[in-house]
């Protein structure tokens, strides 16, 4: 009896260390579904039908394979990634890595305030009213240190945009119609590779390795659920790509037709997509809460990973790990961040075009992130966790061609 009591235990602490491994994979996977990916997919299909469809589903794996060694970094060093470019790259290239995330966290702040005033408008509330209250929304979960809670609760909300599945599967695209579209892809067409930048932009955010890192090693989860932790990558990169390609395919559906296609004349156009399915009504209000709620989300997130990367980038040692929100001048920091953002899109003419170009920063950002990162894998493992050999050879090919995409499309855009 006593040894099946402690069998029983033993499965049940193994069950209990295995989920908890769940979590950070996940959440920023979610959260990186935020107002600039929806919008951004959504501009794909109105504009180019399913042309960009595979596009978006190809990233997953090099999506994967990033976070993948973003979490195994954190697992098996415990140190978040900021930490473990300055001990093992040195500072400079630990504030090369900073500057990429403050740039990235602020551009995720722009598109979350551009989704939240696209929200407002088409309920009628101006950009002062709803910049404000989302401004202040934040100020609160900082000044409180609620974080945690609210991006939960955020989250949670935020999944409401699951409804992009129900409409992509109502919509049924033929798959010979997706392959069609595929080979008469527009590849000398400057705005159809901008927008193809914008995809991988979309997909792939400074913050995202920051923040995974950093909550896997914080997480004091046990190595041996190294398995669990890859698995947990892996559900967020397919259903966040999932969702990215339902939102497309909504898009499409709605809002294109004839082999017209067009720009988006607004942020809340796209709720067109479910309105058509789910009636007027409950489709805006399940596309706001959507949107809304994954913005607010991938705020926090993207905050709350510049917290770490400051902490991780400036402490003394791996023991000093103050971050944003526990110190006054980076307080001041992340308010006039805030500021600065909301202002922006307050006086921006074209919130479409903002949230495109800010995805392409994000692309332009990933090659200087993604190579410190597999510099680190290749450097900071033990030999059987090394990033090498032919593993090494296929990571830099991915990374290399996603980063190829993102920059083709930024200097097509601007040449």
């Amino acid at each position: 009896m006593d040894s099946q009591a402690s069998r029983a235990a033993a499965k049940r602490k193994s069950l209990f260390h295995s989920l908890a491994a769940w979590g950070p994979g996940l959440l920023v996977m979610l959260a990186d579904t935020d107002a600039g990916n929806v919008v951004t997919a959504a501009q794909a299909g109105a504009q180019w039908n399913f042309r960009l469809l595979p596009l978006i589903f190809a990233l997953i794996p090099a999506l994967y394979f990033v976070q993948e060694l973003a979490a195994r970094l954190g697992l098996f060093t415990g140190a978040g990634f900021g930490e473990l470019v300055r001990a093992r790259l040195g500072k400079r290239a630990a504030l090369f890595a900073l500057a990429g995330l403050a740039l990235a966290a602020f551009g995720t702040l722009v598109t979350e305030f551009t989704g939240v005033a696209g929200i407002g408008e088409l309920y009628g509330v101006s950009r002062d009213v709803s910049l404000s209250v989302a401004s202040f929304a934040l100020f609160a979960v900082a000044a409180t240190g609620s974080y945690r809670k609210v991006e939960q609760a955020a989250l949670s909300i935020g999944l409401f945009e699951c409804a992009f599945l129900f409409v992509a599967w109502k919509a049924r695209p033929h798959p010979l119609a997706v392959v069609h579209d595929f080979f008469s892809a527009p590849l000398a067409d400057r705005g159809f590779l901008f927008l193809a930048a914008a995809i991988v932009g979309s997909a792939f955010n400074p913050w995202m390795v920051f923040y995974q890192q950093a909550a896997t090693a914080r997480r004091g989860i046990d190595p041996e659920e190294f398995r669990a932790v890859r698995a947990d990558t892996a559900v967020g990169a397919v259903l966040t790509q999932a969702l990215t390609g339902a939102v497309l395919v909504a898009a499409a559906a709605a809002l294109y037709a004839s082999d017209k296609g067009r720009s988006l004349a607004s942020i809340g156009e796209v709720g067109e997509a479910l309105a058509e399915m789910l009636g007027r009504d409950t489709g805006l209000l399940v596309y706001s809460l959507g949107v809304l709620g994954a913005s607010f989300a991938a705020a926090i997130v993207a905050s709350l990973a510049l917290s770490w990367g400051v902490a991780e980038v400036f402490s003394a040692g791996p023991g000093k790990r103050a971050g944003l929100f526990d110190s006054r001048r980076f307080m001041a920091l992340y308010v006039a961040s805030i500021g600065a953002a909301a202002v922006l899109v307050g006086f921006a003419r074209d919130l479409i075009w903002l949230n495109i170009a800010t995805q392409v920063g994000n692309a332009l950002l990933f090659p200087l992130i993604v190579g410190l990162l597999i510099a680190l894998a290749a450097k900071s493992l033990s030999p059987p966790l090394r990033l090498g050999g032919l593993r090494l050879a296929i990571m830099i090919v991915l990374a290399a061609s996603v980063g190829v995409i993102g920059v083709i499309g930024a200097v097509a855009a601007v040449s």
